[in-house]
């Protein structure tokens, strides 16, 4: 069955108006219940306050995972058979697949539709224009299941990362949940330069607005439908930047973030232009940004209505001086790989370049922490002028640039200790 979106609106038809109708939403955080505790034991320990599990018996589908699609019709049938069939096997609760068709001109709408009229779980909605964050949120905000997911037509992440991904958000313990790429264990097939573009996407977001997450754009997600349909409504992108700016903004809401390590298997014929979604998601966190500070997001109003409770304060750290020896001790470690990686590059690369690289390349080995762009712009600053002006003095060679840039970086070091008193070297993990 298929529902039609003509002005961008997942409106359901009337046969599935009971299903996708959008349940309440609670007025107030929901708390535990509190226990006695017998006078000869201790008081239990006070952990942060969790979510009420998910309602399993409940007449809506407990799952409902929507798979956006533009002309697709190569791979869908058999990754909605596949999905189906695992769903079928081994998940323990209802659930609903909905395909998202982002007006395909190929036969994909056809081919859901035909599928549609075969499998009872399987729905489908037809959007009039394009972009997989105009499809999710419209998709998810009319589902009337309690535990929302998405996934890549082609099912580039392997099935059996689905129970670990639901399972936190099913109980109460997490209230949204990431595939991970990026992740130490996780085993990952795809090209060099997807992967380069990947990891140096996610240490600019990292490095710009401090999220903590690993991986960003991992087309494996899932939310809970109580805070989805909080946070949704302050999302504004269209296309592939919503899952970005999803995790920014529930990251700033204080929700918590479940990680699972995928094995992912890259689609070599995959249509995305990785240029064009890169230069576009660059624009997204500029206006992210702009909006964060301006305050059009209610972070404030969101935090109270989605609160898990205060969270404990960090333990005391050792004092500024006292962590002076183990900071530069890291400074001179990172600088050190950093200038052979710039004396490598040299090889091959005039000094500007060479410096760059070397900057990227060291920051994504040892998982670099800046503080925002401004550390990252001081040292490439500080080492890119010391090149440039090395030039105008003497005729250097190779190993003279080396000691240049070595200067330039532990001066960066210094001067970012003196700008933010946090650390004095990068943080490596």
């Amino acid at each position: 069955m298929t529902l039609t979106d003509p002005a961008a609106s997942a409106s359901p038809n009337p046969v599935r108006a009971a299903r996708l109708a959008v349940p309440a939403l609670p007025t107030r955080p929901q708390t535990l219940r509190h226990q006695s505790v017998l006078p000869h034991e201790q008081p239990p320990v006070r952990h942060q306050p969790r979510r009420e599990p998910v309602d399993t018996r409940a007449g809506a589908p407990v799952l409902d995972i929507a798979i956006p699609v533009f002309n697709e019709e190569n791979v869908l049938e058999e990754s909605l058979r596949r999905l189906h069939g695992h769903l079928t096997d081994s998940f323990p609760h209802t659930f609903r697949i909905t395909v998202a068709d982002n007006a395909s001109t190929d036969n994909t709408l056809k081919i859901a539709e035909r599928l549609a009229r075969e499998l009872p779980e399987l729905s489908v909605i037809r959007f009039s224009e394009s972009g997989r964050g105009n499809a999710l949120r419209h998709v998810w905000l009319a589902s009337s299941s309690p535990v929302l997911a998405y996934m890549e037509a082609d099912l580039s992440t392997d099935l059996s990362a689905l129970a670990p991904l639901l399972a936190p958000l099913i109980s109460g313990h997490s209230d949204l949940a990431i595939g991970t790429r990026l992740a130490r264990t996780s085993r990952v097939t795809r090209r060099p330069w997807r992967e380069f573009v990947s990891r140096s996407y996610n240490s600019l977001l990292h490095a710009s607005m401090g999220t903590h997450v690993s991986d960003a754009q991992c087309g494996f997600k899932a939310i809970r439908a109580d805070v989805a349909h909080q946070v949704l409504p302050y999302t504004k992108d269209n296309a592939w930047f919503f899952d970005t700016e999803l995790l920014i903004v529930a990251e700033r809401c204080g929700l918590r973030i479940h990680e699972v390590p995928v094995d992912w298997t890259d689609d070599p014929n995959a249509s995305v232009d990785v240029v064009r979604t890169a230069v576009a998601d660059v624009r997204g966190m500029v206006r992210l940004t702009r909006e964060l500070a301006s305050g059009r997001i209610p972070l404030e109003q969101l935090r109270a209505a989605l609160s898990r409770g205060p969270v404990p304060p960090p333990a005391p750290q050792n004092s500024t001086l006292g962590r002076l020896p183990r900071q530069a001790a890291r400074a001179v470690a990172w600088t050190a790989a950093y200038v052979l990686l710039f004396l490598l590059g040299r090889s091959f690369l005039d000094p500007q370049p060479a410096n760059i690289a070397a900057l990227v390349a060291t920051a994504l080995a040892t998982r670099q922490r800046f503080e925002g762009l401004a550390g990252l712009g001081i040292r490439l600053a500080l080492t890119s002028g010391a090149l440039a002006l090395l030039p105008l003095i003497t005729t250097p060679d190779r190993w003279l640039e080396g000691a240049a840039v070595v200067g330039a970086s532990l001066a960066a070091s210094v001067i970012r200790f003196l700008l933010f008193r946090r650390t004095l070297a990068p943080d490596v993990t």
